[in-house]
């Protein structure tokens, strides 16, 4: 088979394009002819050294997949050979293997996908995890009826978008430039901020006749994270799931606890949360698959590359003009 494998770390270019013997599935494991491969941020990370998570080398990056079945081992009773599938390394012991034409796995852990579904849609749902967890999970009772998405022109900020419309939140989101924007209320946002157009926190204020959202989730983290709690409901909650500009500088107990008093709150979320949480992972996807099916959500694509132009895909992802999914196909 083919594939791309990484030797080394760093730029782009150690993404080589070569020949791999085709896996062999075990009794247990079936193995998934791929049809549309995602390109995520994870990726540039092991691609970079930097991942937390990094697979041994020599690897085949990659943590989701779309494809279908060609093979089931003795013992598979769940899959069938011709069975569509959604293949997400996060169900493995190795966060790795997506980028290739095939890949072998245990049946139990991955998906069957409901007929009639769009490949391609599937192969973007990485993003959607994170957004159906922290607009569920990480949330976990908490009652909202607002939200302000920031970079909701993003690949998890577009999700945040569209999963939050769809369970009829209102949705304010925040972006960098007019073509941003528009993007972002093609997927479902009522109002969009421009933060280069002025403070967000004032925007918000006046979008919202001076009551604040329930919900900011943020992506970026940095020096004006604490500046959102003036952004909240009394009641209001701050849920950071990224860090792009490093921590919060400031004491986070001095910017909530200050006047106007409020009772605002703060969460800070990661994925690898539900390391050690199988059925909620496997809630989360088995609802965003049937959301699929019932079209409650679309994953915008943005582009499809070659599998053997890995190394242009990567350079393309990290240029920050991708909105929606980037996808290669074997």
């Amino acid at each position: 088979m083919k594939a791309i494998r990484i030797t080394e770390t760093g730029g782009p270019e150690v993404l080589k394009y070569v020949d791999l013997p085709t896996p062999v599935p075990g009794p247990n494991e079936v193995l998934v002819k791929a049809h549309s491969i995602g390109v995520c941020m994870p990726e540039i990370y092991v691609r970079k050294g930097v991942y937390a998570w990094m697979p041994k080398l020599p690897a085949i990056p990659g943590i989701e997949m779309s494809g279908t079945v060609v093979q089931a081992g003795s013992a598979c009773s769940k899959l069938k050979v011709g069975q569509n599938v959604f293949v997400c390394a996060r169900e493995f012991a190795e966060r790795a293997n997506c980028y290739a034409e095939y890949l072998a796995g245990p049946e139990d852990r991955i998906y069957p996908v409901p007929a009639g579904v769009d490949l391609e849609q599937v192969a973007g749902l990485a993003n959607y995890q994170v957004a159906w967890h922290l607009l569920n999970s990480a949330t976990k009772g908490f009652h909202y009826d607002s939200v302000l998405v920031i970079a909701a022109a993003g690949g998890v900020g577009a999700a945040l978008v569209q999963l939050a419309k769809a369970y009829g939140k209102r949705v304010i989101g925040v972006v960098s430039s007019p073509a941003r924007g528009a993007f972002a209320r093609a997927q479902g946002a009522d109002e969009i901020i421009d933060r280069t157009q002025g403070d967000v926190v004032e925007q918000t204020l006046k979008l919202t006749n001076g009551r604040g959202v329930d919900l900011v989730l943020d992506c970026v983290g940095g020096s004006y994270l604490v500046k959102y709690f003036d952004a909240l409901e009394r009641f209001g909650m701050v849920l950071l799931y990224g860090r792009i500009d490093g921590p919060p500088s400031v004491n986070l107990y001095d910017a909530i606890q200050k006047k106007p008093w409020r009772s605002g709150a703060f969460r800070y979320f990661t994925i690898h949360t539900l390391d050690d949480w199988p059925e909620l992972r496997a809630q989360c996807t088995h609802d965003l698959l049937r959301m699929l099916a019932e079209k409650k959500f679309q994953v915008p694509i943005f582009d499809r590359v070659p599998l053997s132009e890995a190394p242009r895909a990567h350079r393309v992802f990290e240029s920050g003009v991708v909105m929606g999914k980037l996808l290669m196909k074997p």
